[in-house]
């Protein structure tokens, strides 16, 4: 916690490589706040007695929420597309954040760090980008209202 860094061990990773994320001051925000509600050895427990929650458990959420349009993986993709829309990070810096693995053989072999403090930075943007604010609309009456 006070690093500000989540390992996720490779044996829960797709590329079987440990993955370091850098936490954000919000992040590390919600994971002390968690750590209060403390129930088991998760941070976020599921219903059943030492049990993580679940994907399905996320995607109920935003059915209950009446988001039919959305999915659990679809927060990846909108983290993606902010990156390459709304930022000048890197396209490698945002595949890195996401442990997206170097497809291109020789360009993989050459890399052999992981970007971390660059990614460290468009965390903070990122989790920035998340709190704020919507700006509120101004809107022109056509009319005078009766």
């Amino acid at each position: 916690m006070e690093a500000r860094v989540w390992l996720v061990p490779g044996d829960r990773m797709k590329s079987a490589r440990d993955h370091r994320v850098p936490l954000s001051e919000a992040a590390v925000r919600v994971l002390k706040g968690m750590s209060e509600e403390r129930q088991n050895d998760y941070v976020f427990p599921g219903w059943k007695a030492q049990k993580a929650l679940t994907g399905a458990a996320c995607l109920k959420v935003l059915r209950d929420m009446g988001r039919n349009d959305l999915t659990v993986h679809g927060f990846r993709s909108t983290f993606r597309d902010w990156a390459a829309e709304q930022t000048n990070y890197p396209r490698e810096v945002a595949e890195a954040a996401l442990a997206h693995v170097v497809a291109d053989k020789v360009e993989a072999a050459y890399r052999r760090g992981d970007l971390f403090e660059k990614r460290r930075r468009m965390m903070n943007d990122w989790a920035k980008y998340c709190a704020a604010k919507p700006k509120a609309a101004t809107v022109t009456p056509i009319r005078k209202k009766a």
